[in-house]
């Protein structure tokens, strides 16, 4: 018996963009259309609308999914049989073709590479939609293009979805179009853009609050040296890359400090209105995850649940987490993308996977509001390169082809195929031996800002931070950080001011200790945000826009990563805008 064809009155109310996209879709009718929304945004309800209005109306007989991951299958496959769409999630290359009583089957890219022939045939068999979920996946490799290009060519329509739409090598992406530059480079182009800040004002997404922790690393190279390196502080891509990863040694202080103090925060929000609120540490490979799901249950009393790899068992492990009201989840891979556990709402990044399209995936695993005011935290590494891509949250990149690659020196290359693995990278244990690490708060980054100066961890100034009201809008939370770090100040100063004995009545005065380029780089952020903060109050621009009209004007990274000279000059514009 032929499946029933879905009910359209029956879907859920559409939000403003998932509706602007669907009258752009049905005006255009083309083959192809590419829809970028940042992760939470709704782009699974949105694919299915137009699936189901295809259907309706008869345009296409069948449904194809194209996911990622095999526990992507089975959320598709859920997602759709809620709205009258009956997707086998099961469908094996082996079947040929889906039972009659199904729409259309869910695969992975894998599974249309090793047969693209098998699709295409069922794809020529009934009229097809095609719903290309994470599109950018189909530029993985050679044979994952190519099979998905040979497979679905045939389709009456394609729909292209993706949350982060570039890739950090030149891979096309099939059925992407790509646009020449003024720069002579080719650029991807989407059809209907959603982005963060879009969102964020429109109440979709929650603001992420990055809480990064600096402090003091020492490790044995593979000579037998040993280096000490402060994390945050410059110092060459190598240096950045074995104090980062010194510092996310299980065996160091730096971790359980660093879960610690996450654990604190998770308690804060789940006191203060979210109370099945969960957390997740993003680790690089299986032992370090074990190690720090050993950590979690040491700081709480509470084991974590672990999942290490897209296999048997997985998608069990984590619908049971996102059903459930468990403090911490551990994963390497599979919760990196796509998976939908709208509870998460503190992260850990407990990586070194450095590319703006790991980050972007992995923060986009805590973004999806559920209520008006809920935030979300993450903690990261005071590492300069991760402390600019969370400055740039709300920046809309487009997947650039023929661009020159810079290599910082984060072995992304091994870390990816030790996450493919689910294993650690002999080579990368082989450069250092990790001795020691310690954590304190550096700083905390929200709206493209930084406030705060260093707290240690476990003191007063830290739990100013850590407790932080959990239900705030995005102008409370600038509001009450640019309270926090005044309240910090003032209290350093009186602590200074306690310490210093009166000098004799007849002694000179002693001349004020110089300030280090540490406490120069962290007044300056300080003035900046202040004169940033005016300007907000006196225009309404969103902090975030007045830092990226200076970030053009004078040019340089993001205020978390600025040099005192590049600080000093954004002062003296915004103080003429």
């Amino acid at each position: 018996m032929a499946a029933r064809l879905p009910a359209l009155e029956t879907f859920p109310p559409l939000r403003a963009w998932q509706r602007k996209a669907m009258v752009e879709y049905l005006r255009r009718r083309t083959d192809d259309f590419t829809a970028v929304a940042t992760p939470g945004a709704g782009k699974t309800t949105f694919a299915l609308r137009i699936a189901a209005e295809l259907l309706v109306d008869g345009t296409v007989e069948a449904v194809t999914v194209v996911a990622p991951t095999e526990h992507l299958k089975t959320q598709w496959a859920s997602a759709a049989a809620r709205v009258g769409i009956q997707l086998d999630a099961a469908f094996r290359n082996a079947d040929v073709h889906s039972a009659a009583d199904f729409h259309g089957a869910v695969v992975t890219y894998a599974q249309v590479g090793m047969a693209p022939q098998v699709h295409r045939r069922r794809t020529m068999t009934r009229r097809t939609l095609v719903i290309l979920d994470e599109i950018h996946h189909a530029g993985d490799s050679r044979s994952w293009g190519d099979g998905v290009k040979a497979a679905f060519e045939p389709a009456v329509r394609r729909l292209m979805l993706t949350g982060t739409p570039f890739r950090s090598d030149d891979n096309p992406i099939p059925f992407v179009t790509y646009e020449r530059g003024g720069d002579g480079l080719l650029r991807s182009r989407a059809d209907s853009v959603y982005g963060y800040s879009d969102a964020l004002r429109d109440g979709v997404v929650r603001p992420v609050l990055f809480l990064a922790y600096s402090g003091e690393t020492r490790w044995r190279t593979n000579a037998g040296d040993e280096l000490a390196a402060r994390l945050g502080e410059p110092m060459t891509q190598d240096l950045v890359a074995q104090a980062w990863r010194t510092a996310l040694d299980p065996a160091g202080d730096w971790m359980p400090q660093v879960l610690r103090a996450a654990d604190a925060r998770l308690t804060v929000l789940r006191n203060a209105g979210m109370p099945d609120a969960g957390g997740l540490v993003i680790a690089s490979d299986q032992q370090n995850a074990r190690s720090y799901a050993k950590l979690i249950e040491q700081v709480t009393g509470e084991k974590a649940a672990v999942v290490l790899s897209d296999d048997v068992g997985a998608s069990a492990r984590i619908a049971t987490f996102a059903a459930s009201e468990q403090r911490w989840l551990v994963a390497v891979r599979m919760v990196s993308e796509g998976v939908d556990i709208p509870r998460l709402a503190v992260g850990v990044y407990a990586t070194s996977a450095s590319t703006p399209l790991y980050f972007a995936q992995a923060i986009g695993r805590f973004v999806r509001a559920r209520r008006p005011g809920e935030t979300a935290s993450v903690f990261v590494p005071s590492v300069p390169h991760l402390l600019g891509l969370a400055s740039e949250m709300e920046a809309e990149r487009d997947h650039v082809l023929g661009k020159p690659k810079e290599s910082d020196g984060l072995d992304d290359d091994l870390l990816e195929r030790a996450q493919r693995d689910d294993q650690a990278s002999g080579e990368l244990e082989k450069r250092f031996t990790a001795l020691s690490a310690t954590a304190e708060l550096d700083q905390v980054i929200f709206d493209g800002a930084s406030f705060g100066t260093a707290a240690q961890a476990g003191t007063p100034e830290e739990e100013e931070y850590l407790g932080l009201p959990g239900l705030l809008t995005a102008d409370q939370v600038s509001m009450l950080l640019t309270k926090r770090q005044a309240e910090q100040l003032a209290a350093q100063r009186r602590r200074a001011a306690t310490q210093t004995a009166e000098p004799a009545a007849d002694a000179p005065a002693a001349p004020a200790a110089p300030m280090s380029a540490a406490q120069r780089r962290v007044a300056l952020r300080r003035q900046l945000n202040a004169l940033v903060a005016a300007r907000h109050h006196r225009t309404g621009q969103p902090h975030g826009k007045i830092h990226a009209e200076l970030r053009r004007l004078c040019g340089g990274p993001p205020s978390a990563q600025a040099t005192i000279e590049q600080l000093e000059e954004r002062i003296a514009t915004v103080q003429t805008l």
